[in-house]
């Protein structure tokens, strides 16, 4: 790729191809695999992911909210979307742009039942999220034959699939609690088979699950940061390629004398002479503040340079005493040889985080 002139996300596709590949060689080929693209397929560029990975073949996507599903339908998206987390208010628009919503309690069960018998539909499919141990979304166990209950009269909507979310598939310390998970399951699936009389798509296993856990692989597997190039773990990481690299360039270079400061509120002052460059990325980029007083760092013809100050919401300053550089020089924020896990683990965050907080107003290149 030419030289970066501006502030820039570079996608490879071609990373995410071998991601895909890795992922789908750890499961068997009856398997079905979901792509998770939900957060502009985590900060990258939901539509060209989508689009890229539909032509590869993906079984299902999975998005959080029910706007996101409408996109990538908008996008040219036809293959199913699963709706993690859809609201009552955003049901009918859902039903409009054949979303398939993840169903999670009695409520939003009745309401969405409600709806689907109104508009007439016929065996319309849903998703029943299980609480095995997150304690964020999902049933019980006990609450299947009020469901059955709900559901044995109807014909307005059917029972797609059932799964849960593993808590800590990546922390092999909490293998004890990820096999607790992956027997509740079990038992859940056994209950709805015998309560319904038939046993839809089963699903459980994340990234992380996909790789520790195959005896949970069940009928389809869920796969995000996996996608994007991290395996959360260092094993792990070795086998993926991050896809995305952000990068910038040097507006400016300032002298700073003994004594000056830089930035908003002087939270560096210099106790020697030193070299800083100006970037035009800040917090509204998705550098957030955290990042600033050292705790971040750039590459710059090699070398790092430390962010000095607080982070602004535009632009940000670095460190750049001893680094041959010069104005309009290109700057990596994180690429696949200084990574978006190692900036964050400086800052005591993860790499979800950095990466799905890049805003959008940042110009992404494809590399097809």
């Amino acid at each position: 790729m030419p030289k970066a002139q501006e502030t820039v996300l570079e996608i490879d596709l071609k990373a995410l191809k071998h991601n895909f590949e890795y992922l789908k060689s750890k499961i068997s080929g009856n398997t079905k695999f979901l792509a998770v693209v939900k957060a502009f397929a985590y900060g990258n560029d939901a539509n060209e992911i989508a689009n890229y990975l539909q032509n590869l073949g993906v079984d299902y996507f999975a998005v959080a909210y029910t706007s996101e599903g409408i996109a990538l339908r908008k996008a040219g998206i036809t293959t199913p979307i699963l709706v993690l987390h859809p609201l009552s208010v955003s049901f009918k628009s859902l039903i409009e742009n054949c979303l398939e919503p993840n169903l999670y309690n009695r409520k939003v069960l009745t309401e969405f039942l409600e709806l689907a018998t109104a508009e007439k539909q016929n065996n319309y499919p849903i998703h029943l999220k299980f609480n095995t141990g997150l304690n964020r979304l999902g049933f019980l166990e006990s609450d299947i034959d009020d469901i059955y209950s709900k559901l044995k009269n109807t014909y307005a909507i059917k029972v797609k699939s059932i799964f849960s979310h593993m808590a800590a598939s990546e922390d092999l310390n909490e293998k004890e609690f990820t096999l607790h998970q992956i027997d509740s399951f079990k038992k859940i699936i056994m209950e709805f088979k015998s309560t319904f009389g038939y046993q839809p798509i089963l699903h459980m296993c994340n990234t992380s699950g996909i790789l520790n856990y195959p005896e949970a692989h069940f009928d389809m597997v869920r796969s995000g940061i996996g996608l994007y190039g991290f395996g959360n773990s260092e094993k792990e990481d070795k086998n993926f390629k991050p896809i995305a690299s952000l990068k910038s360039v040097i507006s400016q270079i300032h002298d700073i004398k003994k004594g000056e400061s830089v930035g908003y509120n002087r939270a560096f002052k210099s106790d020697a002479s030193l070299k800083t460059a100006t970037l035009p990325i800040g917090h509204a980029d998705g550098i957030s503040r955290i990042y600033g007083n050292g705790k971040g760092y750039v590459v710059i013809n090699g070398k790092k340079a430390a962010l000095i100050g607080n982070v602004c919401m535009d632009m940000i300053m670095v460190n750049v005493t001893g680094i041959d550089c010069s104005e309009g020089d290109e700057v990596i924020i994180f690429d696949a040889n200084h990574t978006a896990n190692d900036l964050a683990h400086n800052a005591n965050t993860i790499s979800y985080e950095l990466i799905t907080a890049i805003s959008q107003r940042v110009k992404r290149v494809i590399k097809k």
